[in-house]
């Protein structure tokens, strides 16, 4: 009887990436069909494209920089907050290579931390501090674009409910908050973490062992850095001034294409956006933030040509320049990880010679 469970849960994880692959396939097609059905507007896009603002593209292209430079200080201060102080050139070597890792692969998300977690672990870090440094990273980042959607919220006003977003917005917030308190909570993280690993023993039929010494042994490896508070405040800084100069890039990018900024909506479009590329549909929310971010802004007053214009200008700084810059980082980070590891190889074995 446990083999059809098992079973099917194996066609099902072979099945996924082809069903997802699909489903993006299927609202690619569906987002081409009602990009067609706008042509003036987007001749009105690239008209505006055409007649870029170098000055103003400029300070956007450094407003996505600083902001990417913010993600690998995030990093720095928890890691730092571990015992482990790595350069602030490797970290932001690291954050580009990771970024184009996330945004380029189906379930990139998951084989950017995997990549992080090497990273880390090839510069110092033990098994725990580096999953430890993953989970809190992800901690101050929802908890700082939750609160960037909130403040949207309140500077929109009653619009934003017309838009309905503020309840994943306060959702947001409130699930990253929560989760940074439960982690205080032992006795309840520790059983909900058991009913949960003792769910996917019976579907999936892993992890092995006992469900509870299992989550007990992996609480121990989470818990067992302990940041202070001026850490904790700091790594919040860096992660909510990640996103800040993000959504200032993206203010720019419409003074960049001559057309004002919509700026009583800005903030609520931004968060929202942020919170639909989080959705396991396509990488790096292609397709997915383009659409949220144009139709909120259009909804808070934006001239529809010119905003298409600003968002692709955005996506342009935010998602597919870093993409080669990314992938040559990784590249050289590959290569000297390689030098270095047949380095060390050498030295062992000459070590192992007699005199």
């Amino acid at each position: 009887m446990t083999e059809i469970p098992a079973r099917r849960a194996t066609v099902w994880r072979r099945a996924w990436p082809i069903v997802r692959f699909v489903g993006g396939v299927l609202l690619a097609g569906v987002a081409l069909y009602a990009v067609l059905g706008k042509r003036d507007e987007l001749s009105g896009a690239g008209d505006a494209l055409g007649h870029l603002h170098a000055s103003w593209v400029a300070l956007a292209t450094v407003a996505e920089v600083v902001s990417f430079l913010c993600f690998a200080a995030l990093q720095r201060r928890l890691l730092h907050s571990g015992g482990l102080p790595i350069g602030f050139g490797a970290l932001t070597a690291i954050t580009f290579a990771g970024n184009a890792v996330a945004n380029s692969l189906p379930g990139g998300p998951a084989w950017g931390s995997v990549f992080a977690y090497r990273q880390y672990r090839q510069r110092g870090a033990d098994e725990t501090l580096a999953a430890w440094t993953l989970v809190a990273v992800s901690i101050c980042s929802g908890v700082a674009v939750g609160s960037v959607a909130t403040v949207g919220v309140a500077i929109a006003g009653e619009q934003s409910a017309d838009l309905d977003l503020v309840g994943a917005a306060l959702g947001t917030l409130v699930a990253a908050v929560a989760m940074a308190m439960l982690l205080r909570r032992r006795g309840v993280v520790l059983a909900i973490l058991t009913r949960a690993v003792r769910v996917g023993q019976r579907v999936l039929h892993r992890p092995s062992g006992d469900a509870r010494e299992v989550v007990e042994r992996e609480w121990q490896r989470l818990t067992a850095v302990s940041p202070s508070r001026g850490d904790w405040v700091l790594a919040m800084g860096w992660a909510a001034l990640n996103w800040m100069w993000d959504a200032f890039c993206l203010a720019v990018c419409f003074l960049a294409v001559g057309a004002g900024v919509p700026w009583r909506g800005l903030l609520l479009a931004y968060g929202a956006a942020q919170l639909a590329a989080n959705l396991p549909i396509t990488p790096g929310g292609l397709g997915v933030v383009e659409g949220s971010l144009t139709i909120a802004l259009v909804a808070y007053g934006g001239a529809h040509g010119s905003t298409v214009a600003a968002v692709l200008l955005y996506r342009i700084m935010n998602f597919w320049a870093p993409l080669p810059i990314g992938w040559a980082t990784w590249g050289a980070l590959m290569v000297k990880s390689r030098s270095a590891g047949g380095h060390h190889g050498l030295e062992r074995a000459q070590e192992a010679v007699p005199a």
